[in-house]
């Protein structure tokens, strides 16, 4: 019997695609992923719902990794991986809690797609890293000025389209 496999959505910067072209791998200490928590907290919602929850805190986490890194192209990333239940840890037992620890190195090839923001988003983005902290804090400016890099949705590229992607700049 063979594992089963978890969708996790693993927040980057353009930078950490270039070093998983490089390295075949990219380190993650946590993604996002459909938790139990999360489950029963959204107990409406279907699989696609739960999904697309779990897909926005991980860009939201990606304003996070961005002012982390203040060279990096203000674009949030957002890296779709399929990878065995048994790298994948519950991150917090809070309700609504889509966060997951990981494990060890994601292969290039455990990736199911990457998402990055198109060059128009960069201002939105850039704005929203400077507030991001403390539109977490409760701040209702600061998530207004969130919601604005938000609005925009994320281009979805296949991961052969890692080497394209990787090159990025802006």
């Amino acid at each position: 019997m063979t594992e089963q496999l978890v969708r996790v959505y693993v927040p980057a910067t353009l930078p950490m695609l270039a070093e998983l072209r490089q390295e075949g791998w990219i380190m993650a200490a946590q993604g996002h992923a459909v938790t139990p928590e999360l489950r029963e907290w959204y107990a409406e919602g279907d699989e696609e719902e739960l999904e697309y929850v779990a897909f926005t805190r991980a860009a939201q986490e990606a304003l996070r990794l961005l002012r982390a890194d203040s060279g990096a192209p203000r674009r949030r990333v957002v890296v779709a991986v399929d990878v065995p239940s048994g790298v994948v840890h519950r991150g917090d037992h809070e309700l609504g809690s889509s966060t997951v620890r990981l494990h060890g190195r994601i292969g290039v090839g455990a990736v199911a797609a990457i998402h990055v923001d198109g060059a128009g988003a960069t201002e939105d983005v850039a704005a929203a890293v400077e507030v991001v902290d403390e539109a977490l804090a409760g701040d209702p400016d600061a998530q207004f000025t969130v919601d604005g890099a938000e609005d925009h949705e994320l281009e979805w590229y296949d991961p052969s389209e890692l080497d394209t992607l990787s090159g990025v700049t802006g």
